[in-house]
C-alpha cells in the first residue's frame, strides 16, 4: 500500500521522544517531503527517564547532559526539518488544518502528529517556595541542587518517579521521607507479591516511609517547610518534591473538535477521533489496548513504538492496529525492576525465585481467562528476556513458570 503523498506537509507537535522518533522514522522510511517539528521547550530533544535516574545523580556537567540527548544538533540538521523549538502550540483548527503558535503565527498541515506528552499534575499545596515537581530537564536540575547532605526532603508520592528521587536523595546523604496515602503504593505497579519487599528496600536504605497517610497541607518556605499529614502529624522539611501523577498536555486542543478524555482518544490505528489525517502518540494518546480497553500509557517504549508505527502509516500507507509491548523499568538503589505486559487484578500470578535467598525473583501474571498477560522481574534480566519470548508465542503461564524454574535450577 502506498504512503501519504510525499508532497504533503507533515507537522509534528511535541519534540520529545515520540515526536523526534516520528521525524527520524519518516526520514529512515524514505519520506523526503516537508516535515515541521514544533516543541515548547527550547532545549534540544532529551530523554526523560534519566531525569529521575542517572542524570539526577550526575555532576550536571555539559558532557553528562549531552549524553542524554535524543539527537545531536548535527543529526537534527541532517533530518532537514523546519524546526520550531521554544514555541508552544496554542490551538488547532482541524477544518482549516492549521496549528496556532504562541507567537501569534500559525502553520498549515496536511498530516498532523500530536505528541505533546503529559505534564506533572499540579501540586495542590503551594507555599511561598520549596515545593518542586519533576517533568523537565530544568525541574531535574532544580531538584538536584537541593540534594545535599543533611537536607530534609519529603517526597509526596510513592510511585516509580517518587521513589527513584528518594533513592537518589538518600544517596546524597539527605534525610528523606516518602509519603503516600496507599499502604503499599508499589502494589499498583508491581503487584502485591513484591510491594512489601519494595517498602522494606527503602527502609533498609535509610528512607523513612509514611504510607497509608495523605498530605493535607504544605506551608512555610524553602528551607523551612511543614508538611501536614491527615493523621495530624507534621514533618519538617527544607524541600518537598510532589509526584502525584501527570495529566495529558491537551489544553491547546480544547476547541479542536477532537475527542479529549484523559488524553486524545484514538482508533486502533492511533488516528485521533474527530478529524482526518490527525494522529496522537505517546503520553498524550489514549488508545484501545487489546486487553485493557482505552488506556494512556506513560512509558518510554510505548512512545518509541507508537512513533515507529505512525511513521510507517504515513510513509508507507500501512493500515493496521497498534499493539503495545508494555515494557517499563525502574532503578531502585541497586535493584533493577522490569515489567512487561500487564497485570489483570481479576487474574492470578505465580512467583518464581526468592528475593531473600538469591536476590532475584519473577512474577508471572495471568488474566481472568488464564492466559499469560505479563510479568515483573527484579534483578533477573535473563528471566525477563525468556518471559518476553514466551509471551510472544502465547505460552501458557504454567509453561513460562516451568521455564523460569529451570533457569533457577541451572543457576543453583
Amino acid at each position: 500500500m502506498s504512503g501519504i503523498g510525499a508532497d504533503r506537509h507533515v507537522v509534528i507537535v511535541g519534540a520529545s521522544l515520540a515526536g523526534i522518533r516520528t521525524a527520524q522514522n519518516l526520514r529512515t522510511l524514505g519520506r523526503s517531503g516537508a516535515i515541521t517539528l514544533i516543541g515548547a521547550e527550547a532545549e534540544l530533544p532529551y530523554d526523560r527517564p534519566p531525569l529521575s535516574k542517572d542524570l539526577l545523580k550526575s555532576d550536571w556537567s555539559a558532557e553528562s547532559i549531552e549524553a542524554f540527548r535524543l539527537v545531536t544538533a548535527s543529526e537534527l540538521g541532517e533530518l532537514d526539518l523546519d524546526l520550531r523549538l521554544g514555541m508552544a502550540a496554542t490551538g488547532l483548527d482541524t477544518t482549516a488544518r492549521v496549528v496556532a503558535l504562541a507567537d501569534g503565527t500559525s502553520i498549515a498541515y496536511d498530516v498532523l502528529v500530536i505528541a505533546t506528552g503529559a505534564t506533572a499534575r499540579p501540586s495542590p499545596w503551594r507555599p511561598e517556595s520549596g515545593v518542586l515537581q519533576l517533568r523537565t530537564l530544568d525541574d531535574s536540575r532544580a531538584i538536584a541542587q537541593r540534594l545535599t547532605p543533611g537536607e530534609r526532603i519529603v517526597v509526596v508520592g510513592g510511585g516509580f518517579i517518587g521513589t527513584e528521587i528518594a533513592a537518589a536523595a538518600v544517596g546524597f546523604g539527605c534525610d528523606v521521607t516518602v509519603v503516600d496515602p496507599v499502604p503499599e503504593p508499589m502494589a499498583r505497579l508491581v503487584g502485591p507479591e513484591l510491594a512489601s519487599s519494595l517498602v522494606r528496600l527503602h527502609s533498609e536504605n535509610g528512607v523513612q516511609t509514611r504510607f497509608g497517610v495523605g498530605v493535607v497541607d504544605i506551608r512555610g518556605a524553602a528551607g523551612d517547610l511543614t508538611v501536614v499529614l491527615d493523621d495530624g502529624a507534621e514533618l519538617a522539611a527544607s524541600t518537598a518534591v510532589v509526584g502525584i501523577g501527570s495529566i495529558p498536555a491537551t489544553g491547546w486542543l480544547a476547541d479542536s473538535g477532537l475527542t479529549l478524555e484523559n488524553g486524545v482518544v484514538t482508533d486502533p490505528g492511533l488516528r485521533a477521533l474527530g478529524a482526518q489525517d490527525v494522529y496522537a502518540i505517546g503520553d498524550v494518546a489514549r488508545w484501545p489496548h487489546a486487553g485493557r480497553g482505552l488506556i494512556r500509557a506513560e512509558h518510554w517504549t510505548n512512545a518509541s513504538d507508537q512513533a515507529r508505527f505512525v511513521a510507517a502509516a504515513i510513509a508507507q500507507g500501512i493500515d493496521a492496529e497498534y499493539s503495545s509491548t508494555d515494557y517499563v523499568w525502574s532503578d531502585q538503589y541497586d535493584w533493577k525492576i522490569h515489567t512487561v505486559g500487564w497485570r489483570d487484578p481479576a487474574g492470578a500470578s505465580v512467583v518464581v525465585g526468592d528475593l531473600a535467598v538469591d536476590g532475584r525473583v519473577a512474577v508471572v501474571h495471568a488474566d481472568a481467562s488464564g492466559r499469560a498477560c505479563g510479568a515483573v522481574t527484579v534483578n533477573w534480566v535473563r528471566a525477563l528476556n525468556q518471559i518476553r519470548r514466551l509471551l510472544m508465542t502465547d505460552s501458557p503461564p504454567a509453561v513460562i513458570a516451568e521455564q523460569l524454574e529451570q533457569l533457577v535450577q541451572r543457576a543453583a
